[in-house]
């Protein structure tokens, strides 16, 4: 019979079974882990749907972008008038044009152009000025201050801010909200949705087929946007220069093929001049 000595000397001498420790689970790097695959997949997803939106954008304006097949895409939106202007005609600092439309889309201009690199005017500019810029090409955006404001005036902003050969600037008088001008075009609308807006700039905007000073720039240091030329309300009087007057610029660009400036232009067809349209302003 073994004694309890014994046993208990056998228990004391048998090989000691160790307990399991449980490590524990590293929450922190999990959760950074978790962090950074929600950040990456919130990044990709944002650029996924941006350039999803970008191409389905490109893809609504196909038919609106210029080309040697469809040189004028303007003809497709409706509403657009179409005027032909001689180009490179100039007038001085101090005198007015008694354009035929307002805002004016052509015609004599200064001989100094508004800076068109994407600025937002806060302010009117003065119309000589900014007719010389689209003859540069560049489209002007126009606005009733008393009818466009907060979230309308925010999305006009966004499509010139920035945006080369693009202006933007309050019109007081204008007999709608919201006025598009490119050399020869122009769009009068009520919205500041509605999708003629982007159809206008893809079709007018540098158009090569359309703007006469082919290759010419939007950048001038002569024209200070902080201090334009101040638009002026009244109606031009009787000293103003007729549509057919300006002093013609020797040696300014004046239409030209597609990628050869100063060759003898090709516009496309346009609607004889008109007198509608009495000037709110200046």
């Amino acid at each position: 019979m073994v004694s309890g000595k014994s046993s208990k000397n056998a228990r004391a001498s048998a090989p000691r079974v160790p307990i399991a420790m449980k490590k524990p689970k590293p929450w922190g790097t999990i959760a950074a882990v978790l962090a950074v695959l929600v950040f990456a997949g919130g990044v990709f997803g944002y650029a996924y749907v941006q350039n999803a939106d970008r191409a389905e954008k490109q893809a609504a304006l196909a038919e609106f972008t210029p080309s040697e097949s469809n040189q004028d895409p303007t003809e497709k939106i409706q509403g657009v008038l179409k005027q032909k202007y001689e180009a490179g005609k100039h007038v001085p600092a101090t005198q007015r044009v008694a354009y035929d439309h307002y805002p004016p889309i052509g015609g004599p201009h200064d001989e100094v152009w508004a800076t068109c690199t994407g600025v937002v005017y806060p302010n009117p500019v003065r119309n000589e000025n900014m007719v010389h810029s689209m003859e540069h090409g560049a489209v002007w955006i126009a606005y009733n201050p008393d009818q466009v404001k907060g979230g309308d005036l925010d999305k006009l902003k966004q499509r010139a801010q920035g945006q080369q050969f693009t202006m933007m600037s309050p019109y007081p008088g204008l007999d709608k909200p919201i006025s598009l001008q490119g050399w020869g075009r122009q769009l009068k609308l009520d919205s500041a949705d509605d999708q003629r807006i982007d159809q206008f700039i893809s079709a007018v905007r540098r158009n090569q087929y359309i703007y006469p000073e082919i290759g010419a720039t939007c950048a001038t240091n002569a024209f200070d946007p902080d201090n334009a030329p101040p638009f002026v309300a009244e109606k031009p009087g009787k000293d103003a220069v007729p549509m057919d007057g300006g002093t013609k610029a020797p040696d300014e660009q004046t239409g030209g093929q597609p990628g050869q400036p100063g060759q003898p232009g090709q516009p496309s067809g346009q609607n004889p001049p008109s007198s509608q349209n009495p000037p709110p302003g200046g």
